[in-house]
């Protein structure tokens, strides 16, 4: 029996609403990708929402629109995929790794020790699809003695008066804090709808803005339109109006618009979704299930008094366990043709950010979860005999290896 780790729900319904797509004459950017990012919207009960193509050009096109620069400071956890911190070097600015605390996602505590005069920008990241803490980091933001710390260099910094809170929901769309939807949870929320994701485009990815009355929302969205697409006042659906032909370049922006291709897929997707969320759920409740009676099991966090995940990932955490071991638990599921994966290796031992001199050691808490973390298969289409080939035979890999 063979198990994949992650592979995305394609089925007729997808097939059907692409070659729809591909027969309108409308491929690029157009009423799908506008429909889309309304549904979105309304799902999450953002204000706005924004797609493009990828989450890692939603953070990078909100750093810009804040401001950051070199000489910039930006907060976010040591535990995460690196482009939570590649957006921040391709601004030129610092990233500040915090350390993060047992459910994986940042430690508010550590963030508030980290907070310096140039800090512009707090980038928690829902790990696994578990929410963190927001109502703590946006009171962070929001106490009197950090404002006082933040120092505003342009508009948008002196009208917002803070530090920005972007959240890195890349894992975690139609998690739930609170009884509120990730995308409302703090000023601005970046989605990613990669491959892997709960709910996929292909690639691409979305930005819910949320930011405060002071702001319009709409307007913002408005300009990012305009920014995303090359900073061109007209997209290819408006030009393609009867004598609307002339445009204007108004800024050098970047170009990471949604195709409706993507969007074909991703209105499949969301228009099922919840059913896509329950069967996670049920797969995910099956491993707790399963794996709680054994010491050496660590289940991942999935719902609390106050959060609930998406059930993106399950990262099982083996307790007492060398990287070594770990290594080998996987191996062993590998050659029985599971395929298991490892999230994350912590962004400060990666090579090019260890030259930049940072040293996991200062990051004690993300460098024991990965070396004992392995995430299992989990996906919607993942069958109940699949799942218990997973389950036993890990449970036969990681005896056979913590006894030696």
């Amino acid at each position: 029996m063979k198990v994949p780790f992650a592979p995305p729900r394609m089925d007729q319904k997808v097939i059907d609403e692409v070659a729809d797509t591909l027969l309108s004459g409308w491929i690029t950017t157009g009423p799908k990708t506008k429909r889309f990012e309304k549904e979105l919207a309304q799902y999450c009960n953002a204000e706005n929402v924004l797609a493009l193509n990828s989450a890692t050009a939603g953070l990078e096109i909100m750093l810009r629109w804040f401001g950051v620069k070199e000489g910039d400071e930006v907060i976010l956890p040591a535990y995460t995929y690196s482009a939570t911190a590649n957006v921040v070097i391709h601004c030129g600015a610092k990233p500040v790794f915090a350390d993060i605390g047992n459910d994986f996602n940042i430690d508010v505590a550590n963030i508030r020790k980290l907070i310096t005069t140039k800090t512009k920008v707090i980038m928690p990241v829902d790990f696994g699809g578990f929410p963190c803490d927001y109502d703590a980091i946006n009171s962070l933001v929001k106490a009197d003695d950090v404002k006082n710390v933040f120092v505003a260099e342009n508009d948008v910094q002196k009208k917002l008066g803070r530090i920005l809170v972007l959240s890195d929901a890349a894992h975690s769309f139609g998690a739930v804090y609170k009884g509120k939807k990730t995308g409302t949870l703090t000023d601005v929320t970046v989605f990613s709808f990669h491959a892997v994701k709960n709910l996929t485009t292909a690639e691409g990815g979305a930005v819910a803005l949320n930011l405060p009355a002071s702001f319009s929302n709409q307007d913002i969205y408005n300009y990012l339109c305009i920014y995303t697409l090359h900073g061109q006042n007209k997209d290819a659906l408006a030009k393609m109006q009867k004598g609307n032909w002339r445009y204007d370049i108004i800024e050098a922006g970047y170009k990471c618009n949604m195709t409706d291709i993507m969007a074909s897929i991703g209105l499949v997707e969301l228009s099922r979704y919840d059913e896509t969320i329950a069967r996670r759920k049920e797969l995910t409740v099956n491993y707790n299930k399963a794996f709680e009676h054994f010491d050496w099991a660590l289940l991942p966090p999935s719902a609390t008094r106050t959060a609930e995940t998406c059930y993106h990932l399950y990262a099982l955490r083996i307790k007492d366990c060398s990287e070594t071991q770990r290594d080998t638990i996987m191996q062993k599921m590998f050659d029985k043709d599971i395929a298991v994966n490892m999230h994350f290796i912590p962004v400060p031992m990666l090579s090019f950010y260890k030259n930049l001199g940072y040293q996991i050691t200062d990051y004690p808490v993300a460098h024991q979860t990965c070396i004992s973390e392995i995430s299992l298969p989990l996906f919607y289409n993942l069958t109940d005999e699949q799942q218990q080939f997973v389950i036993s035979s890990l449970t036969e890999a990681v005896t056979e290896v913590l006894k030696k």
